[in-house]
């Protein structure tokens, strides 16, 4: 491959046809569609995208595979940390949504899905490579071990279905956990809820997983001094995503 790969960057080199085939049929890209790829490394996903959709963004910390990169003139190459880049000034710029697809570096995984959130209302859906494990937490119902704060944060803003499993050795060089592909369409509507105040609500909540929620949140709403008609008899991972969102906006909705 020519570059060895860098451990404090977290590559792992997608090198597996078939996987990067499936892929690629997943997000479908068309000509004229505003694309970004973080991460694209050695360019495994980045040739058959390309192939589909004529021009694509890319954003790539590393600057020895930037300016590998910057050699196809139909690559706009962003050389950057991507949680420092503005999704917006790129959908601004193309007058259109996002299409954001990428194999995320598993160190940075759920700070990029954070950093995204802030602007879902400008990409029309996003396809990652990411952790297994976190795929499992992302895609999770009320009441299973892996539901939490995750889940409840993107399932407010996204529609998330995990679309194939992809085992370590598709990998050079392999992780030592096995990974998935997720698609995340934003959710139309829902961006009148306050996302500071139910982060915050969200984090209280599942502070303490084990206790009822009378010993977390709820004491968290009585410094406040609110008055929410919520059960509070329940663990944190009991309770619908639903009715999170609801609190927060009755919390928001001025007395």
């Amino acid at each position: 491959m020519g570059h060895i790969a860098r451990k404090r960057f977290g590559q792992h080199f997608l090198t597996d046809s078939a996987v990067i085939d499936a892929i690629v049929a997943a997000i479908d890209p068309r000509p004229g569609q505003a694309l970004v790829e973080i991460g694209p490394g050695l360019g495994a996903m980045t040739g058959p995208l390309l192939a589909r959709c004529e021009r694509l963004t890319v954003i790539e910390l590393d600057r020895d595979l930037a300016a590998r990169l910057r050699r196809d003139s139909r690559l706009e190459v962003i050389e950057a940390d991507v949680l420092s880049v503005d999704f917006a000034a790129i959908a601004e710029r193309a007058g259109q949504k996002l299409r954001v697809v990428g194999n995320l570096p598993y160190n940075i995984s759920t700070p990029i899905l954070f950093h995204l959130l802030a602007v879902a209302d400008r990409v029309a859906d996003q396809t990652f490579m990411l952790q297994k494990e976190v795929v499992e937490r992302m895609a999770a119902s009320p009441g299973s071990k892996d539901y939490g704060r995750l889940s409840v944060m993107l399932q407010w803003r996204y529609d998330i279905e995990s679309l194939l499993d992809v085992p370590p050795e598709a990998f050079e060089p392999p992780p030592r956990v096995d990974s998935a592909v997720v698609r995340m369409q934003p959710l139309p509507g829902t961006s009148q809820v306050d996302a500071a105040l139910l982060g915050e609500l969200v984090t209280v909540a599942f502070s303490q997983r084990r206790k009822l929620l009378r010993h977390t949140l709820g004491r968290w709403l009585a410094l406040r001094e609110a008055q929410a008609d919520f059960d509070l008899q329940r663990r944190a991972e009991e309770v619908p995503v639903a009715e999170y969102l609801a609190l927060a906006r009755r919390l928001a909705t001025p007395k």
